[in-house]
């Protein structure tokens, strides 16, 4: 038989069935299994000592093993309890329409067709949803390291003579840019992709409140420029990965037009919180970027992966990425139609059709129910805050912004930091909750980042109540839970 089509597509499509119908059942159970769990040995190294394969396996057998060795064994960012990093929990409606675009095998490079037309309407409703002209340009992408390292080289090439970069580099410019010492790595990591080089940015000091000092800015900028250094960007943070607090974006907006310097933000999760009438106010002067990363795949709930950058001027950002080919000639008609294409705003030729899961997700619910998820997932963590602050045991490291509340357990008897670095890992290894660590002042605190549309304040209750029972049982005495 010719091509790789099934012999028999009665049996494929009762497999099928099968496959859609355990899955469906899995996402809708999935808060009765653990979190997570740690994967054993075996299944380990049966992946690891697999050999390529020569001849065919059976697709029965493949989901077989598929069931065993991998669906038990997942991130557990579906379940409601999984409060570590900041990862949205999914959709079944965004899993459909992963299954749909698969079928369509699809690519958005460019060309006229219509998943293109689903990418640009999805866009514009981006554009829309945070402030920004209709006319804004865009492109979805893996998620926010792609689209932060988009807007670093579309704002590179906005500056005088920034085109020629293209083809002769640097050529000796002293370009810097500026982000607060809280900005998510992904920033630098763009600066070093870009050729700028990691020390071209500069970590600009932040407040009690973990956000970027404006003070320390201005004397930065003015330092640089009276160094010969050409400042270009400035990065504010809708949410930092930390502690989820936000920068002053009006401010910074004010600044960056007054020294004429591109004004990015890095919103990877916290720009959703503008579709909360609760937290939109907080997000003011995000609106007057020049470029905006932000991912669907946090807040808005869709399947991984679904990232977006957004340039606020028509022509920015193709100015920095498009080429001229002969085997991608655009024509006025037939398939070769349909100019300007996406990979025209960023570096991918291949691209997925990430824009269908998007719109299933934005509008099976509507922006008022994903603002909705929002505000929830930010009323649990206020919910968990006033906990931590209630019960003597536990200290509050961080001011709750949005969704991410920072604390520890204390006892002075022992190494805080090591006891709080393993209470993180024995709750993950209970699979009762997933919470996960980090720094703050240069102590080791739990992390609860509440992104899961399906978490509830008693969600949050049993990983607490959990975790100070995991603490007693290591320290080997009960701890002061309540308040006298």
């Amino acid at each position: 038989m010719a091509g790789l089509d099934p012999e028999n597509w009665d049996a494929l499509r009762a497999l099928g069935h099968r496959m859609l119908d355990e899955m469906l059942d899995n996402v809708q159970n999935v808060a009765s299994g653990p979190v997570w769990q740690p994967m054993p040995d075996t299944v380990r190294q049966g992946f690891r000592d697999a050999a390529l394969p020569t001849q065919e396996t059976s697709l029965t057998a493949l989901y077989d093993q598929f069931s065993q060795s991998v669906t038990p064994y997942a991130t557990g960012n579906r379940h409601p309890r999984f409060m570590g990093w900041v990862h949205g929990g999914g959709t079944a409606q965004g899993m459909l329409a992963e299954l749909l675009a698969a079928g369509l095998n699809a690519n958005l490079g460019g060309r006229d067709h219509a998943p293109i037309e689903v990418e640009r309407m999805v866009i514009r409703w981006a554009a829309t949803m945070l402030g920004f002209p209709a006319t804004a340009t865009g492109v979805l992408v893996t998620g926010s390291s792609m689209a932060n390292f988009i807007a670093m080289i579309t704002a590179s090439r906005a500056v005088n003579g920034g085109l020629e970069m293209r083809s002769a580099g640097l050529a000796g410019r002293k370009l810097v840019g500026y982000a607060a010492q809280t900005a998510h790595g992904c920033i630098a990591r763009a600066f070093d992709m870009a050729g700028l080089g990691t020390q071209a940015l500069r970590r600009v000091p932040v407040d009690a409140d973990f956000r970027m000092d404006m003070a320390a800015l201005r004397q930065m900028v003015a330092a640089d420029r009276a160094a010969g250094l050409e400042p270009f960007v400035v990065v504010g943070t809708a949410g930092t990965v930390d502690t989820g607090s936000i920068d002053p974006l009006t401010a910074l907006a004010d600044f960056a037009e007054a020294e004429n310097l591109w004004f990015h933000v890095d919103g990877a999760f916290g720009a959703m919180a503008r579709l909360s009438p609760d937290y939109a106010p907080a997000l003011a002067g995000m609106e007057r970027a020049n470029s905006i990363a932000f991912d669907f795949h946090k807040w808005a709930q869709t399947p991984y992966d679904a990232g977006c950058v957004l340039v606020r001027e028509p022509g920015r950002q193709a100015a920095a990425f498009a080429q001229s080919l002969a085997y991608l000639s655009r024509e006025e008609r037939g398939l070769a139609a349909g100019a300007p294409w996406f990979c025209d705003l960023g570096p991918d030729l291949s691209r997925g059709f990430r824009a269908l899961k998007v719109w299933f997700t934005l509008a099976s619910f509507g922006t008022e129910r994903l603002g909705g998820v929002v505000s929830q997932c930010c009323a649990v963590a206020q919910h968990l805050a006033k906990r931590v602050q209630a019960t003597p045991c536990l200290e509050l490291l961080a001011p709750v912004t949005l969704n991410i509340v920072c604390f520890r357990v204390i006892a002075s008897d022992t190494d805080e930091d090591s006891l709080n670095g393993e209470l993180v890992k024995d709750l993950q290894e209970s699979g009762m909750a997933a919470p996960s660590t980090t720094l703050i002042h240069g102590k080791r605190a739990i992390r609860a980042a509440i992104v899961n549309h399906r978490t509830v304040e008693a969600d949050a209750d049993l990983m607490l109540e959990t975790l100070l029972d995991l603490a007693e049982k290591r320290l080997g005495h009960k701890l002061e839970r309540q308040t006298a």
